[in-house]
């Protein structure tokens, strides 16, 4: 049984989805679900392309030991510098380098010949191999290359030292025959490829990224590049769940595996859908909520039955407990530290105990917790105070059918001072929005809102998710709380506040480089 390693670019290539800007905090926490996970490799950012992707990435690395960290980089000694700096703090620092290799990119993008090409990708490599003991190499657009050439590129890096080679499908514009084709070509073709690990990455543009990828393990491909839900550029990237199921579901075809921890794929699936604000479409294979619900009666009668008949996944499998512990307003610490610490939570006492208190209050409105109840408790605990700069304290709402929906809002802002404002609109949210908006005295634009239910029930936890345009930044925001007013507010508030924190750690960092 072959072991295909999975790398995963949540963390980079998915964080590069539209309207997506996770903080430090954020992308943290991903990371420690990741290692539960069981990833092999992580890339955790683009370090050379801002502070904050360097800080991230090099927080990341010197704190998750479980796997090896690795970092984008392009073919330049600056970009190679940036990110060993960031890098080397980790347990197995790996560099991931790339340069375009097609036709037109390297015509109209680079404005290099092939052999200027060839030239810069070798002296990266030879340059990286310096100071990292595993090189990555990526040919950007390779499913747009000629293959002649692109065997020329492969077999140059690796006699320069590259120890991984990755095929990147970079425009989702290939089909899964003729990518398979590029490995055996490859291995056909390259006299040293047996020194390289051949890797795939794909993206979704045309809706066949995952059958892409398990082609290109079927042709030699051992290692696999992928994202949680999917997500990234465009249309998004394999995805990592769907792989992974795949493969151990038919390992009788594929005769391979991952080392991957299948009962977290649940769990990391929720936290990065409620991180990144990209809603889980129902219908996602492995972790949509309808994945394991059937409607026809003829499937119902069939899995009463037998539950083969028409369920080849079980939900267990992937982290869905059938008989999760339910708690209430009587459970107390010890069973709720017992249960937080059985869903994965690594909390410090003074954590614990302030996730407990707001355990309790919830407790006291909500009849039953649930375990999508506690992860957005953990959520909204854990990760509200990284993205908090106005600090909504009141919320008041004027609403009837004979009357104007006016909101009144009380904040205090990041020197302490009370602001208290009061606007109206043509309904509540709409009042609530624009009371914030004068009470920041910017123009705020409401791309998209977003409503669910995060379980079932009257009493259940509202989440919203919004997307906003403040001060020519798209940013996200998200809010959880019973009443649904409330969750939309704090959603709204929490997008701009990730705006102006972003300013204020930009203008921090600016002084300290005058200084």
């Amino acid at each position: 049984m072959r072991k295909i390693s999975i790398f995963d670019t949540t963390l980079r290539d998915g964080e590069q989805s539209a309207g997506v800007n996770l903080n430090f905090t954020e992308k943290l926490e991903v990371a420690r679900q990741l290692e539960r996970l069981g990833v092999d490799v992580m890339e955790a950012g683009f370090p050379a392309s801002s502070k904050g992707d360097f800080r991230a990435v090099q927080e990341i690395a010197k704190r998750i030991r479980g796997c090896s960290i690795t970092g984008l980089s392009r073919s330049n000694q600056k970009d190679i510098d940036t990110s060993w700096e960031a890098l080397k703090g980790g347990a197995e620092p790996r560099l991931h380098l790339f340069i375009a290799t097609s036709p037109i990119h390297m015509k109209y993008k680079l404005r290099k010949s092939p052999e200027e090409v060839i030239e810069s990708a070798i002296e990266s490599v030879k340059y990286a191999s310096k100071k990292f003991p595993i090189i990555q190499f990526s040919a950007e657009d390779a499913c747009r290359t000629e293959l002649p050439f692109l065997a020329k590129v492969v077999k140059e890096v690796i006699d320069a030292g590259a120890q991984v080679i990755n095929i990147p499908d970079t425009v989702g514009y290939i089909t899964p025959q003729e990518y398979g084709n590029v490995f055996t070509y490859l291995k056909e073709n390259v006299s040293n490829i047996d020194k390289a690990i051949l890797s795939a990455h794909c993206h979704d543009d045309l809706g066949m990224a995952v059958a892409n990828s398990l082609s290109a393990v079927e042709h030699g491909a051992d290692q696999l590049e992928c994202t949680i839900n999917g997500i990234g550029e465009r249309a998004g990237n394999a995805s990592l769940e769907e792989i992974a199921v795949a493969l151990h579901i038919r390992q009788d075809y594929y005769q391979a595996n991952t080392g991957l921890q299948l009962n977290e794929i649940m769990r990391t699936s929720t936290l990065v859908s409620k991180l990144t604000g990209m809603i889980v479409p129902a219908n996602k294979a492995v972790v949509g909520k309808n994945a394991f619900a059937h409607e026809s009666g003829i499937h119902q009668d069939g899995v009463l039955k037998e539950k083969s008949t028409y369920e080849i996944i079980s939900p267990e499998l992937v982290g869905v407990a059938s008989n999760s512990m339910v708690l209430g307003k009587h459970s107390g610490r010890h069973a709720f530290r017992t249960h937080m610490e059985s869903l994965g939570y690594e909390m410090s006492d003074e954590e614990m105990n302030r996730l407990f208190i707001a355990f309790k209050e919830l407790a006291d409105k909500k009849k039953e917790i649930a375990d999508d109840d506690l992860m957005a408790l953990v959520t909204e605990e854990r990760l509200g105070a990284a993205t908090t700069y106005y600090e909504m304290t009141a919320l008041q709402v004027q609403y009837g059918t004979n009357n104007i929906p006016t909101a009144t809002i009380t904040l205090k802002d990041p020197e302490g001072n009370e602001l208290q404002e009061a606007n109206t609109g043509s309904g509540s949210v709409e009042a609530i929005y624009n009371t914030l908006e004068r009470m920041i005295e910017s123009p705020v634009r409401l791309d998209d809102y977003r409503i669910q239910a995060n379980t079932g029930g009257r009493d259940a936890l509202a989440e919203v998710y919004v997307s906003v345009n403040f001060r020519n930044k798209s940013s996200r925001g998200r809010g959880t709380a019973q009443d649904v007013l409330e969750a939309s507010a704090k959603a709204y508030l929490n997008a701009i506040n990730r705006v102006l924190l972003q300013e204020q750690w930009h203008e921090e960092n600016r002084k300290v480089v005058k200084k």
